[in-house]
């Protein structure tokens, strides 16, 4: 894709009190014609009821004013007043003619219902998939006359622009869809290229876009890569995601790091080390391998399983080429935390990657086993054939196999 970089205009942050909290939303033009009408989400707690946002989560939606208007999505209905009452401001009192629908998931198609019968002569323009599911989600409206069902590759002229619809199913639902504005060079993106983190926060994209990414999209990567291939034909000047900021300048590095994370490639040369322990033996091993592996010049970042955020391990076994796993027996099994662990790379398509084991057992070890047999039910992970058994505590006698792992692990395949 070819990159163009336009002067976006300036944007204000206004407090607006909703569900008796602070929120922001932005004034915002992005292009001449196309305005950010969303909302900054700066005191919820979980994406997803499982995903923490330590700095909130933004809603995105944006108002297009041509000689007919259209609206792409709606937002969260924690934020719904927000929504309706930027939307009026910029109608101005005239009437939307479409409502663009990418993605159904709550967050983005919450105040659909409302809006519909807010605006009556306003028709919806959505995938046949996104269509048949609107019941599922509002029994109490019929949408018949209401829907306009576009297929990959339809346009809809707004009079000076032309909207080119691109399907994009399973980029994370199967009724997702894109939307290229021409004379924008504009691409509304969905879910992709979206990250955690409100906009009014204004932190580094990438390592909140890499854990957004890995834990909502990952598991489809084939897809994102089939979405692509479809986009190659377009320039585009602008991504507008449905979280996080537009993006409007040097589309090029983050479609590299798209490319990347959706072919599995690792983004980075060096070792993770997760580990999971219950009185503190497993651990000191893990982070004493941890040096071992840093002595011999290898880049390394370490997680406790038990403490710090599940995404963000997961996210990092992404971003790294190796991975050490160490944890300890437990009634029998696996310690449920590295359990966890093992289970979310599965899920979200872990591939492609070099693996060490360390297990602590005190009279019957069977961790090594079990995590040996959850890595191997993912794509080309390849697993050192050496396993370093701890009984109860690291002692002396440990380190030489433990340096031998270390030897294996690094070494070129």
């Amino acid at each position: 894709m070819r990159c163009f970089f336009p002067i976006v205009a300036g944007f204000a942050y206004i407090r607006y009190l909703c569900h008796n909290q602070i929120k922001y939303y932005m004034a915002k033009k992005i292009t001449d014609s196309i305005t950010y009408i969303g909302a900054d989400d700066t005191d919820i707690e979980l994406f997803e009821n499982q995903y923490p946002l330590p700095h909130g989560v933004s809603y995105n939606s944006y108002f297009i004013d041509d000689e007919k208007i259209a609206v792409t999505d709606t937002i969260d209905i924690r934020c719904s007043d927000i929504w309706f009452e930027q939307l009026a401001e910029q109608l101005a009192g005239r009437q939307p003619d479409y409502l663009i629908v990418h993605h159904m998931e709550p967050d983005h198609s919450a105040n659909i219902l409302r809006a519909m019968r807010m605006y009556t002569g306003m028709k919806l323009v959505a995938t046949a998939k996104a269509i048949a599911m609107l019941p599922q989600f509002f029994e109490s409206f019929d949408f018949a006359d209401r829907c306009i069902a576009v297929r990959d590759g339809d346009t809809l002229s707004l009079g000076k622009s032309t909207l080119t619809f691109i399907t994009a199913a399973m980029i994370h639902w199967p009724e997702v869809m894109m939307t290229y504005v021409d004379t924008d060079r504009l691409l509304f993106s969905a879910d992709a290229f979206g990250k955690f983190g409100a906009i009014s926060y204004g932190d580094d994209w990438l390592n909140e876009a890499r854990r957004y990414y890995v834990n909502i999209v990952g598991k489809y990567g084939p897809q994102v890569q089939s979405a692509f291939r479809k986009l190659e034909k377009y320039k585009i000047d602008v991504i507008a995601p449905l979280h996080g900021p537009a993006l409007t300048s040097d589309i090029a590095y983050y479609v590299s790091f798209y490319n990347l994370w959706s072919t599995y490639v690792p983004e980075q040369e060096g070792t993770l080390v997760a580990y999971a322990s219950i009185y503190g033996s497993t651990a000191r091993a893990a982070l004493r391998f941890a040096e071992m592996l840093r002595s011999r010049g290898d880049e390394v970042v370490t997680v406790d399983l038990c403490r710090e955020d599940m995404s963000e391990a997961v996210a990092q076994a992404f971003r790294m080429s190796r991975l050490v796993v160490a944890a300890p027996t437990y009634d029998s099994g696996l310690f449920p935390a590295m359990h966890d662990f093992l289970h979310h790379l599965r899920i979200k398509n872990y591939q492609g990657r070099k693996a060490a084991i360390i297990e602590n057992g005190s009279w019957a070890p069977v961790a090594g086993k079990l995590m040996r047999e959850m890595l191997s039910t993912m794509k080309n992970v390849e697993t050192v054939d050496q396993t370093v058994t701890i009984r109860s505590s690291l002692h002396a006698a440990d380190l030489p196999s433990m340096e031998a792992l270390a030897d294996d692990l690094l070494k070129k395949s």
